[in-house]
């Protein structure tokens, strides 16, 4: 079965709603879809993580070329090539997010081909269904009393929809973080996890300074506290604090989360799989985490393809450690305003009982909704 055709959908739509995390105010939704056709017309869906109007040329002109026509069920033969053919320009960013999408495309192409489910292509599932935490908890607005008031409310609106957990966005300022989250734990109580993510908006001694005000609170981890490309300095904050610290969203293949790794800089990994690598590389960041006894909890930032993509990789990961109450993966459910996140789905994911299922239908176990596909596609 050789490859036919491979196109890309740009999607945009605006939100009514703005908001922001310590990078930028965010006023649209935006994504990339990758549709790879085989002979026989059968098709294979994945998403890119990432500026998707940089990536779109990445896979039309430069990856596409080169898997048309050849063996649509090769899928970890096509990873190296293409990886090899932009090694010397492209061992992270663009590159390797193209690679993802295109990646998780033959995942499921390979799927519908066999009639299973990726997570049965992989030897699993070890398990059924995922425990979600809700990501969300994002600036609304620069009024810091109006602000706290409205995270409150919205973090009592997830303990009340039955998420175990939840992540709020800081790296504003230390003391305004701080306050935040002693309200967000005030209001849920001890009982649900609370998790809090900087977006490397803070330098060494503001990532600090947080982590001492919050420490009392339980956090479950500190995400991206520094600049990724601080090594160094996660490494030295894991020492000052006994928040566990977490990182990986803008790390990319298992050359960067090994060099995390060996440094002992993170407590938690967190790539996220259609921008790492797609499900080929993941699976590898995943062994080497589990080596190192290192968490692994995907991060996730898209439409309902890179949730069942996010699921199907939980639904492999084994424990950091083995026994009757190991601690298992989250997934990471965005909860923030989307009109396409499950709109392009036709049977969109649904917390139950604090939990996700991972879909059992051939290859993600998805069925794209084309209208709503070109509802939303934008020209480039």
């Amino acid at each position: 079965m050789r490859i036919e055709t491979i196109r890309t959908h740009l999607l945009t739509a605006p939100i009514s709603e703005p908001f922001a995390f310590s990078q930028r105010w965010v006023h649209e939704r935006v994504a990339l879809i990758v549709e790879v056709v085989a002979e026989g017309g059968l098709v294979g869906w994945g998403e890119c993580y990432g500026p998707p109007r940089l990536l779109q040329p990445v896979i039309e002109r430069f990856y596409a070329p080169l898997l048309v026509g050849h063996d649509a069920l090769a899928g970890a033969a096509h990873w190296e090539r293409l990886y090899n053919e932009l090694r010397d320009h492209g061992q992270r960013g663009l590159a390797v997010q193209a690679l993802a999408g295109l990646d998780v495309a033959l995942w499921d192409l390979r799927g519908k081909a066999a009639g299973l489910p990726i997570h049965r292509l992989m030897g699993g599932p070890l398990r059924s269904s995922a425990r979600a935490y809700a990501t969300g908890l994002y600036r609304k607005t620069d009024d810091t009393g109006r602000n706290r008031a409205l995270l409150v409310e919205e973090a009592q609106g997830y303990a009340a929809d039955g998420f175990g957990a939840m992540k709020l966005k800081v790296g504003f300022d230390p003391v305004d973080d701080a306050a935040n989250t002693e309200a967000i734990r005030a209001a849920i109580g001890d009982g649900i996890g609370l998790m809090i993510d900087a977006n490397h908006g803070f330098d060494r001694i503001d990532a600090l300074a947080l982590a001492r005000r919050v420490e009392p609170l339980g956090i479950g981890w500190f995400e991206e506290p520094v600049a990724p490309e601080d090594v160094a300095g996660y490494r030295w904050l894991a020492g000052q604090t006994a928040i566990p610290i977490a990182g990986g969203e803008c790390s990319f293949t298992r050359f960067d989360f090994q060099i995390l790794l060996a440094n002992g800089a993170v407590d938690v990994v967190q790539p996220d799989t259609c921008a790492a690598g797609g499900l080929t590389e993941c699976l590898r960041i995943a062994a080497l985490a589990n080596a190192a006894g290192v968490r692994y909890h995907p991060h996730v930032w898209g439409t309902g393809i890179a949730i069942a993509t996010a699921l199907h990789l939980i639904a492999m990961l084994p424990a950091a450690a083995q026994g009757l109450w190991a601690n298992e993966p989250w997934l990471e459910f965005d909860r923030t305003p989307h009109p396409f996140r499950d709109a392009i789905v036709k049977q969109p994911f649904r917390l139950e009982q604090g939990r996700v299922a991972v879909p059992t239908g051939p290859g993600l176990g998805i069925e794209i909704d084309r209208d709503a596909l070109a509802r939303f596609r934008t020209e480039p």
